[in-house]
């Protein structure tokens, strides 16, 4: 899961809403949704409270905004995997590394952050973040029933549960790598998820 959103081709300056954006939402992926406040990114940036309410009104629309500009980078960053990895071990792999490269900022992923604490959350958040997994499951399932089809996986029981499987394993690993500080031990966690998924020779 992608920890910043990033855009090497421009050069631009990031807009008052867009530093907001990313000031929070790191927040949101070390803290949690309702381990900041306003005036914590108020103050980083630099304006105040008023200034920020003027951009999201509520921090509801701000954690809105947050998880869907996460869920499309997302999508992004899967649509990309698809067009640089061709076979669906690959692909796997390249999944799982996205975690990793979260991992290595100390952030957790928003789904995951998020999911802990989905009980507290806005029900258009909840609705977001239940949307955000059923779209990773779906697009796991999707490469899984790739790979069984030419023969390069040949996972026990259905691809829709083999998705389950991947999805829960990674997100559960990477909630025990971090405070433990252990990318190592997330890295295990994959490989073994990957392994059981591979076709035997």
């Amino acid at each position: 899961m992608p920890a910043t959103m990033k855009n090497p081709k421009s050069k631009r300056s990031p807009t008052t809403p867009e530093r907001i954006v990313d000031v929070a939402q790191r927040l949101m992926q070390t803290r949690g949704y309702n381990g900041f406040s306003y005036a914590d990114v108020a103050a980083e940036i630099g304006i105040s409270k008023a200034s920020l309410h003027h951009h999201f009104r509520t921090k509801a629309a701000l954690g809105g905004a947050i998880v869907e500009r996460y869920a499309r980078q997302v999508r992004e960053s899967l649509a990309g995997i698809v067009a640089d990895k061709h076979v669906a071990p690959e692909r796997l792999a390249a999944f799982a590394q996205l975690y990793v490269d979260v991992l290595a900022e100390d952030r957790l992923c928003l789904g995951a952050m998020l999911a802990a604490e989905f009980a507290t959350l806005p029900q258009p958040m909840q609705k977001t973040v239940r949307q955000f997994f059923r779209d990773n499951q779906a697009w796991l399932e999707h490469v899984i029933a790739a790979g069984r089809a030419a023969r390069t996986l040949a996972p026990q029981g259905s691809d829709a549960d083999a998705a389950r499987v991947m999805l829960g394993g990674l997100e559960g690993a990477m909630l025990i790598a971090r405070p433990l500080k252990d990318i190592d031990s997330f890295n295990v966690t994959a490989r073994a998820l990957l392994a059981g998924l591979q076709r035997r020779a």
